[in-house]
């Protein structure tokens, strides 16, 4: 195949190139680097089937040639990315999608949305399964990153159904590995970042707060075998073994070996509002459909995500 990934150049975008080269397909990656890096894609240059353009995809999308998949990976993904990127997140969601979609049409190529765990809201269903519509509040901080991906759902939707567009959709869980950015904001980084510097591991809250980690490997491989299936409506992909917050923090001081302690924080800006207090994936569909489910152990994942900061702290 040649496949378009836009958002090539983010964490999760870059390891999409990887994989597919792996697999003998061709690979153009689009960002605009607003929060990518061409350090995290720096490997592949000269690459023979590999290039790289940077562009904002909120604009019209020019790519020579026959394409067969584009992966809509472009946005801002932590909270501290879309809380200092508002707008840009709305428009990528909103008018990128658009334009992507507008693209595979053109190319007569396979669509694939990168949705998020996020457009179930602060879940009132437990675990979270794809029929869930959410409990979101559309006014919040937060809201930009989740209406813009339930837009993002919607526009993909309408497009199948009357221009006939083959589209898949990922409903992305919490994920992490290695090429994570130390200061996204996002609790992996932040912990091992912290421990490895010996400082206190900050807890929002009193700890209680779950989420489910699944590695970047695991999750990309589902993402691959998505886009190979025939299904269209969303599908969840992450790890459904559920931690609190407080239990993760405690893991990572013992799988870096470090002295810091837990400490418990009252945060007075918008990071912690409308924060989820639970998040756990249904992956039934995904086990039956994508014959898909997490191969890599917590703690394999993480030792190799502490041996990446490990460079970077």
């Amino acid at each position: 195949m040649r496949v378009l990934i836009m958002g090539g150049a983010g964490f999760l975008g870059s390891h999409l190139c990887d994989h597919f080269l792996a697999k003998g397909h061709t690979v153009i990656a689009m960002d605009n680097l607003l929060t990518g890096s061409t350090a995290n894609i720096e490997h592949l240059a000269g690459h023979s089937n590999f290039s790289f353009i940077k562009h904002d995809v909120t604009n019209y999308i020019y790519v020579e040639g026959e394409l067969d998949a584009v992966l809509h990976f472009a946005s801002p993904a932590s909270p501290i990315d879309y809380l200092e990127f508002p707008i840009q997140t709305l428009k990528v969601g909103a008018l990128g999608t658009h334009k992507a979609l507008g693209l595979a049409k053109a190319k007569n190529a396979r669509f694939l949305l990168a949705s998020t765990s996020e457009i179930y809201g602060d879940p009132l269903v437990h675990p979270q399964t794809e029929d869930y519509w959410g409990n979101v509040n559309p006014i919040g901080p937060r809201g930009v990153y989740d209406e813009a991906k339930r837009f993002a759902e919607a526009m993909t939707m309408a497009y199948h159904r009357y221009h006939h567009v083959d589209t898949r959709i990922v409903r992305i869980f919490n994920t992490f590995g290695p090429r994570m950015r130390q200061e996204d904001g996002r609790v992996v980084p932040n912990f091992i970042a912290q421990a490895l510097r010996g400082e206190p591991l900050t807890v929002f809250g009193d700890g209680s707060r779950t989420r489910s980690f699944c590695y970047v490997s695991d999750l990309v491989e589902g993402i691959y075998r998505l886009l190979n299936s025939n299904e269209n409506d969303p599908v969840n992909i992450g790890n459904p073994n559920e931690m609190t917050i407080l239990d993760f923090a405690k893991t990572i001081i013992q799988l870096t070996g470090s002295k810091s302690e837990v400490t418990f924080i009252q945060p007075k800006d918008v990071r912690i509002q409308d924060d989820p207090k639970v998040r756990q994936p249904d992956i039934s569909k995904a086990r039956r459909i994508l014959n898909w489910q997490p191969q890599v152990p917590l703690a394999e994942g993480l030792q190799k995500t502490i041996e990446y900061f490990k460079n970077k702290v």
